[in-house]
């Protein structure tokens, strides 16, 4: 039976050519699916946006010029009604929380795309939201115990920056006992094994970023 309605207009954002590729190869099946454009950073999305107003956008979260949470804000400004999923290799990514709060409609893990992005495309089309049950028991978890305070934050960030319990006290102008305390608080919030893990665990989810 042949559709007369209009097909759903995607764009696709993301700096990896071969996921953009996947994307519209899977897509290029789908009679009710039409690819309108493809972007490698968030300044080309928000020009794309602008042009062709798809009805769906699939965003990645890191990207160079401009992420995936900074070209959601500006096009979720400029169109509130936009419908935009992000798109995440890691299952508990706070780049991925920090885009739902900006007004992502949708999250797919990269890693599940063949199975979940036509049936994403379709239902925030229609106007509903998509969360995997798992991942929203995640963003509940992350909301909820996960979340690192400003202060922890600042203590892995000198860490991941390679100094010591002791210069991080002197900075932060706090013992260097509340600094083993913050760190015990942070491996235990991030499930991590050591500093070491803590720092990867950090850079892997967004919550601190090493200096280019």
């Amino acid at each position: 039976m042949t559709s007369h309605l209009k097909p759903i207009t995607v764009l696709i954002v993301d700096d990896h050519p071969l996921i953009r590729e996947g994307i519209a190869a899977v897509v290029s099946n789908y009679a009710d699916i039409t690819l309108v454009g493809e972007a490698s950073n968030g300044l080309e999305a928000i020009r794309l946006y602008r042009a062709t107003q798809p009805d769906v956008t699939l965003m990645d979260v890191q990207m160079p010029e401009l992420n995936g949470i900074g070209a959601i804000s500006s096009i979720m400004s400029e169109f509130p009604q936009a419908r935009i999923a992000v798109l995440t290799t890691y299952r508990g990514d706070v780049r991925a929380l920090q885009a739902i709060k900006a007004g992502a409609r949708g999250y797919l893990l990269k890693s599940t795309l063949r199975h979940e992005l036509i049936e994403t495309i379709r239902v925030l089309a229609a106007g509903k939201r998509r969360f995997p049950p798992e991942i929203a028991e995640e963003l509940a978890a992350h909301l909820d115990q996960e979340g690192l305070t400003n202060r922890e934050v600042q203590v892995l960030q000198h860490v991941a920056e390679g100094l010591s319990n002791k210069e991080t006290a002197d900075i932060l102008e706090i013992g260097e006992d509340t600094v083993k305390g913050h760190l015990r608080n942070i491996m235990d919030k991030l499930g991590a094994n050591n500093r070491t893990h803590a720092v990867t665990i950090g850079i892997q989810r967004g919550i601190i970023e090493l200096a280019q």
